[in-house]
């Protein structure tokens, strides 16, 4: 068969290097390339570059476009809404790191994490016009276990997703999604950062957690600014274990109180 990726963001990339040690992939489809940084360079999605290290052509249309036919297209993290033209033309497989229907949407990993979900998985479905709505191929869950970060669930992720992608293809059968349970993974924003020290020590370190190592909470530690990267609980009350005052590297909190005294 015919099989092209699109993706953008980096469990994107993970699966399309996974799935090309399975499959011969046409090409990726992915979005432009996009300032970041202090000095808002234009820098390529990590898709992008994990493409041009395999050898497999990219395409970046502003708006989705096949540059040319294929049997499917795997879609991960790609961020751009696929029109229903699209949709007609090839079978598009959405590889989704929930138990849909729980956690449709944007932020599916943050917020299992963030709600103190006990597990998750992946969902191979079929991409429709709702979001995240469509007919499921494949399904596995596995546990979140109490030391995972968002990171380390995105890994197992694209792990458990290539697994589940060789298994359907080239053939997926589809069973309808089910309403019951569903819930939305709204976008994280700023508020969703910010960590308030009146809140349980649980519910904080859950937010690290879920924004780590890619987002990162927000807080103030004596007097200062800073990004909570790593926190565990002992003694009923929440300890910093790394942290990134503004301006400056992520150092352990140790480092960080030598510094403030």
């Amino acid at each position: 068969m015919k099989l092209a990726v699109a993706a953008t963001a980096p469990i994107g990339a993970d699966v399309l290097e996974r799935l090309a040690a399975r499959f011969e992939i046409a090409y990726l489809v992915s979005r432009p390339d996009s300032p970041r940084g202090r000095g808002r360079k234009l820098a390529p999605p990590p898709a992008k570059l994990t493409a041009e290290r395999l050898g497999i052509a990219v395409y970046q249309p502003d708006k989705p476009e096949l540059p040319e036919p294929v049997d499917a297209v795997v879609v991960c993290a790609y961020g751009l809404y696929i029109p229903p033209r699209l949709l007609e033309q090839s079978l598009w497989l959405n590889v989704h790191p929930s138990l849909l229907p729980r956690w449709r949407g944007a932020a599916p990993v943050e917020r299992a994490i963030l709600a103190g979900d006990e597990r998750t998985g992946v969902t191979i479905h079929r991409t429709v016009e709702a979001l995240d709505a469509g007919p499921i191929a494949a399904q596995e869950a596995f546990a979140i276990e109490p030391e995972d970060d968002a990171g380390a669930i995105f890994g197992r992720s694209a792990e458990v997703a290539a697994q589940l992608l060789e298994d359907v293809l080239p053939e997926p059968t589809f069973v309808e999604q089910p309403e019951e349970g569903m819930t939305y993974a709204e976008k994280i924003g700023p508020a969703d950062r910010e960590l308030d020290w009146e809140d349980p020590p649980d519910e904080l370190l859950h937010k690290i957690r879920a924004l780590s190592p890619h987002i990162g909470a927000r807080a103030q530690l004596h007097g200062r600014d800073v990004t909570v990267w790593k926190a565990r609980v002992a003694g009923g009350r929440l300890e910093p274990l790394e942290v990134q005052p503004d301006g400056k590297r992520r150092m352990t909190y140790d480092e960080f109180l030598r510094g403030v005294r």
